[in-house]
């Protein structure tokens, strides 16, 4: 018999017993689909974290207080800081000694989150309390890799003044302007306060990390003035000019800050400095534990689904004992008849398998339309998946198959 007609035979016993094949193939596809899905959200949010981070520069540092869990570079395990809440902060005199002291060849930005609620107001449109309110220098656009898209930055006079003027993320002007050609000098309330608008920043689209699009960025001296910036701790990025310098600049950041906060050289550092690639690779870390999951989840389900499978396998051998017996008398060997089952087998797991990864990949995608991130297919993962779907055939259906081809015609014949 050829390998040809074994297949058609396949096909027509499952179409023959359609319901308990669909069944199976629904288990299957469900595995396969959580699987799958969950890995394409995974590779989404990696290609997200990169693109923000790498919008960043790969040449700029942060120097910020330290968490509550600091993490201890010799034992490479975290433990809880002996610092005080107060003595972690890093204060915006401190910024501004350090921007004095520190004589490396790099540009120097200070910025602090004034707000994460605030409200903003142009005629009868009014915001919802969730506008971010950063106050920062005249350096953090081009640290932060920011460009505009119309207006200008903040000038030294309007910075050392304390003016009340913006820089606006893109969506708010859109919302509240129209067009951001059209803000340029336009007038907005932020809080009770009016603000000029200078500048629009282009968008950045939707994502975790980086709100630009909903914030409002002004000077650091008016958000002292307007703001209860005293409790909140500034952050101070470090963009070198030459990568290559870019270790030592931040061993010589450590050095200056620590001078300015007046450690001695046995006290442990109560501030943190982080590349931007150190804090992408560590968020991507994390995200293994979430590729486990997926897998453990996968792995049950089509364990469950294998199960099922060799079931139906059996039962179908059970129902087709007289129709294994006729195809013995008429010629066939055990092995065709093994070959027969196994092919069902195979067929029922890859059917769910390309379902399951149609409607994974669909599924995990729907985050990269939220984000504005390219089209992701794993292609690694689709093989992977493949390969388990066949794998689950095979031990689902290799038993039945033994157990059919092993079967007496004469017996099978007379079998009621």
């Amino acid at each position: 018999m050829k390998f040809n007609d074994i297949i058609s035979l396949a096909q027509k016993a499952i179409k023959s017993n359609r319901l308990r094949s669909n069944l199976t193939i629904a288990i299957i596809a469900i595995g396969i689909t959580a699987l799958i899905g969950i890995i394409t959200v995974i590779e989404v949010l990696k290609g997200t974290i990169h693109d923000n981070f790498a919008g960043m520069g790969s040449n700029t540092f942060n120097i910020s207080a330290q968490s509550v869990f600091a993490k201890n570079k010799k034992m490479g395990k975290r433990r809880r800081t002996t610092t005080t809440s107060d003595n972690n902060k890093i204060k915006l005199n401190e910024a501004v000694t350090f921007k004095d002291r520190f004589q490396f060849p790099a540009t120097i930005s200070t910025n602090v989150m004034a707000t994460n609620a605030a409200v903003i107001k142009r005629n009868s449109k009014k915001s919802n309390p969730n506008i971010m309110v950063m106050g920062a220098d005249e350096n953090y656009l081009l640290v932060s890799g920011t460009n505009l898209v119309s207006g200008r930055n903040f000038s030294s006079r309007e910075i050392a003044s304390g003016e009340n003027v913006c820089v606006l993320g893109n969506s708010i002007a859109t919302k509240y302007f129209g067009n951001s050609n059209n803000t340029e000098n336009g007038l907005i309330n932020l809080g009770d306060a009016r603000y000029r608008v200078v500048g629009v920043m282009e968008s950045k689209g939707a994502s975790f990390i980086d709100r630009t699009d909903n914030m409002v960025i002004i000077t650091i001296n008016n958000a002292r003035q307007r703001f209860n910036i005293s409790q909140k701790s500034c952050v101070i990025s470090v963009r070198v000019h030459d990568l290559k310098w870019i270790e030592a600049a931040s061993d010589e950041a450590e050095g200056v800050m620590r001078s300015v906060r007046r450690l001695r050289p046995g006290d442990d550092s109560n501030f943190s400095i982080n590349k931007n690639d150190e804090i992408a690779n560590s968020l991507i870390d994390n995200l293994k534990f979430v590729t486990l999951s997926a897998s453990l989840i996968g792995f049950i389900t089509l364990l469950g689904a294998a199960i099922g499978l060799m079931n139906i396998m059996l039962v179908s051998v059970a129902e087709r004992t007289r129709e294994i017996g006729l195809t013995k008398a008429i010629g066939a060997n055990s092995q065709t008849i093994k070959l027969q089952f196994l092919s069902e087998a195979i067929f029922i797991s890859l059917k769910g398998g390309f379902i399951g990864i149609v409607i994974g990949i669909l599924i995990g995608n729907i985050l990269s339309l939220a984000f504005s991130s390219p089209f992701v297919i794993p292609w690694m993962w689709i093989a992977i998946g493949l390969s388990i779907c066949i794998v689950v055939g095979l031990l689902a259906g290799i038993y039945p198959a033994l157990k059919a081809s092993r079967l007496n015609p004469i017996n099978a014949l007379r079998y009621e």
